[in-house]
């Protein structure tokens, strides 16, 4: 399962010595496994000129960015005359845990699976 993991989060998390991100992978404190992370971009809205690309509302990692031929600059990405507001942060793999809840109480999406995931490991 893929999770995006905001920038902001991440250094909050290593401030209190939860978890850290150190050579392309995320470490969880007291976890003896690591999940592997890549930079990417959460983009939350279009700022000047028009979503061709679809992009508002999608993560993108930096990889993709190039390959549309866009820059990244903090919190925004610019793709020709186009700019959008992104919050910078990483992608992670993570192993989705096995369930013995029905289908029906199962989180069904990536912001319910990404607060199941962190309230186990970080709570």
């Amino acid at each position: 399962m893929r999770l995006f993991l905001p920038q902001t989060q991440l250094e909050e998390w290593a401030l209190e010595d939860k978890a850290d991100v150190r050579d392309g992978v995320l470490q969880v404190t007291g976890e003896e496994g690591v999940y592997p992370v890549t930079p990417a971009v959460h983009v939350l809205q279009l700022v000047t000129g028009e979503d061709t690309h679809g992009l508002v509302t999608k993560v993108k990692t930096e990889e993709q960015l190039k390959t549309l031929g866009a820059e990244q600059m903090a919190d925004s990405v610019l793709l020709g005359d186009t700019a959008y507001e992104v919050v910078p942060g990483y992608v992670a793999e993570v192993p989705e845990a096995p369930s013995d809840e029905p289908e029906a109480a199962r989180p069904d999406s990536e912001t319910d699976l990404l607060a199941a995931f962190l309230l186990n490991k970080m709570g």
